[in-house]
């Protein structure tokens, strides 16, 4: 199954010509979860992958800068005869926020639920689990957690044609963990025609933070770490003081949690883009800074590493 992250937005409290306000988009098969929804997300929606399908919106924390694109999103999916159901999560005030916007926007005219959740898990699909964590940014945030459950091992027809598995449905019965008996009276497990099972994918996207315990906790061993690194190390006080985080210290989380890639983001336009993923880079080489709809493809861990395809 494709997972892929499309870069929708990536600079810091406020856009520039060349990258806009903070927004990702997690692709999992023809699922599609959008994290954050800054300003103008809708139209880098409709310049990538399009408005259809989009079936949840994760929300990191409620500066404006990462939710003021929600409520024309929501609106457009009423003007265009949205009927398929769409589910929002976001910390603590993520309820007052609707009701303001709803003041504005109206009710959305499709089957809309929104949920206020906490550090934890969210929610638990039969391959997946979506978790957060606490964030450090002076108001309620949650770094956000996609967690593949792990897949079977490869399976070896021949291997159960050997023990006397006749081909057809006892290999699905294998290969779905359930023992068969041959004709033969013979009982054959799954371990004895399959491989030990194989892990899947972890994504973590932290949202604007300090560094932070529960987020590295989080992050452990993640295929991806998305983190932000809004400033160099050059302007440590004033990452300091708006609760941010600079790029090594990005990088030192990665070191940290184990992690496979790091994604610098939320982009302050005090700094060129080399400078900070260089500073990362020489703690966690390979670190990776996207522009504006580039796209990070994850691979499953045996089919090598993420890699980001430039627009």
């Amino acid at each position: 199954m494709d997972l892929h992250l499309v870069f929708l937005g990536t600079a810091g409290a406020t856009p520039t010509v060349d990258r806009g306000s903070p927004a990702v988009l997690l692709a999992r098969g023809g699922q599609r979860i959008l994290i954050d929804c800054g300003e103008g997300t809708q139209r880098q929606l409709m310049r990538s992958v399009g408005l259809a399908r989009l079936e949840m919106v994760l929300l990191t924390h409620l500066h404006g800068d990462h939710y003021l694109g929600l409520p024309g999103l929501l609106k457009t999916y009423s003007l265009l005869g949205r009927e398929e159901p769409l589910v929002l999560y976001g910390p603590s005030g993520l309820y007052e926020m609707l009701r303001d916007a709803e003041r504005l926007m109206g009710r959305p005219r499709f089957p809309f639920f929104a949920e206020e959740v906490g550090p934890g898990t969210v929610l638990e699909t039969e391959d997946y689990a979506l978790k957060t964590a606490p964030t450090d940014h002076g108001l309620p945030g949650l770094a956000w957690c996609l967690e593949e459950k792990p897949r079977p091992g490869l399976f070896h027809p021949e291997r159960a044609v050997d023990l006397g598995v006749v081909p057809g449905p006892d290999f699905g019965r294998l290969q779905r963990g359930e023992t068969v008996t041959t004709g033969e009276g013979r009982v054959v497990r799954p371990e004895e025609v399959m491989d030990s099972s194989r892990a899947g994918r972890k994504v973590v996207i932290t949202g604007d933070t300090r560094p932070a315990g529960p987020v590295i906790e989080l992050a452990s061993e993640a295929s991806v770490l998305v983190h932000d690194s809004t400033f160099a190390s050059s302007e440590i006080g004033r990452a300091l003081e708006t609760g941010h985080s600079t790029s090594r210290e990005a990088a030192e989380v990665a070191v940290a949690a184990g992690v496979a890639a790091l994604v610098l983001t939320h982009v302050s336009s005090r700094h060129s883009w080399r400078e900070l993923r260089d500073e990362a880079r020489a703690v966690f080489p390979g670190a990776f800074l996207p522009r504006d709809l580039d796209t990070l493809v994850v691979p499953y861990p045996e089919k090598g590493p993420a890699r980001l395809e430039r627009v």
